[in-house]
């Protein structure tokens, strides 16, 4: 047997106090736990301050109209997930379309038929119910970011030039620590020390593109922009070697093998998108930064630092961040000599 779904939280927006009384007990008489607002202002203040699984929204109405709180809606990246259903006295085909064109999951007439506000209500419930779990399992595969990404604007190959940082982290010798223990614990290790690093970029906008091995890429600035990506990277790349230190102390309490790691950064230009088929692809990044961004990384373990950026990524950090000129490095596959800085932890 199955078991009896969750009631499912609605609100009905409509500026007649006798057509919210109608709708909210024919909803409530379905087991929907009903909230309704008296104008279009008042649903929309509703709406971002409440979680509603549907709104079933009046056109006309004053202060703000049916067609204003859909658009608000549309515009709104949380918003836009909740469905909606117009309600109106108009039965005329332009109205409809406009609905549909703004954003309205379906369109009900007035006076509305309670069967068919059954059927309606319980489709769009349905609807939201498998969009949630597309949305919970592209996102235990992918970023919350590009998750986002993909449900807005839909799965193609490609890429588009974009300017960002690049995150590059490894852990030192770690060929040696996994022939030195078994699979299980090196599984193990690996699981708690990810997670402590993936909570550093992440709480710093980061995006963790890749995982190889022990080492992982990460991304700031793309596929969500923002101006401070450079000091945001530096801060997660601050961030996880602060954590690392207490996963350390923790490990040598129990007596457990502790983890070191190098980071490097770097920042500029690169194309940023879906790679690899139809069948199996990720979102990643390609470029001349993405490969500098490597090559720092490597780098730390000749200059015995734990975190390296190069001048780009300096250029757009606060002076609060203080950072030692270590010289031009010629790197591996470049023809000119880059900039490289230590971070001071």
């Amino acid at each position: 047997m199955h078991s009896s779904p969750e009631p499912a939280r609605l609100l009905v927006v409509d500026d007649n106090k006798v057509n919210r009384m109608m709708l909210s007990r024919h909803l409530e008489l379905q087991g929907h736990l009903v909230e309704t607002a008296g104008n279009g202002k008042e649903g929309l203040e509703r709406i971002r301050s409440g979680i509603f699984d549907l709104v079933l929204l009046d056109i006309d109405m004053p202060v703000m109209n049916g067609y204003e709180v859909l658009e608000a809606c549309l515009k709104d990246v949380e918003l836009r997930q909740i469905p909606v259903i117009m309600t109106s006295a108009m039965d005329e085909l332009d109205a409809v379309v406009k609905c549909v064109e703004l954003g309205a999951e379906d369109y009900l007439t007035k006076p509305v038929n309670p069967v068919l506000l059954k059927a309606r209500v319980n489709a769009s419930l349905e609807k939201k119910r498998l969009r949630d779990e597309q949305r919970k399992l592209f996102r235990t595969f992918a970023t919350k970011e590009v998750a986002e990404e993909l449900l807005r604007t839909g799965f193609s190959l490609g890429g588009k030039q974009v300017t960002a940082s690049v995150l590059f982290a490894d852990i030192r010798s770690f060929t040696t620590i996994a022939e030195s223990q078994d699979p299980v614990e090196t599984i193990d290790l690996l699981n708690r020390y990810f997670s402590l690093m993936f909570d550093a970029i992440t709480d710093n906008g980061g995006t963790v593109n890749q995982m190889v091995g022990d080492g992982l890429l990460a991304m700031f600035g793309a596929p969500i922009y923002f101006e401070d990506h450079r000091e945001k990277a530096v801060r997660a790349a601050l961030k996880m070697l602060e954590r690392l230190k207490e996963f350390n102390q923790s490990q040598c309490e129990q007596g457990r093998t502790q983890l070191h790691i190098g980071i490097g950064i770097a920042s500029g230009k690169m194309i940023a998108g879906y790679t690899g088929t139809q069948n199996r692809a990720i979102y990643t990044c390609i470029g001349d930064t993405v490969n500098l961004a490597s090559r720092i990384e490597e780098y730390t373990k000749e200059a015995l630092r734990p975190l390296l950026i190069d001048n780009y990524t300096r250029m757009g950090l606060p002076d609060a961040i203080k950072v030692e000129d270590l010289g031009k490095i010629v790197f591996k596959g470049k023809n000119q000599a880059v900039n490289v800085f230590a971070v001071m932890g």
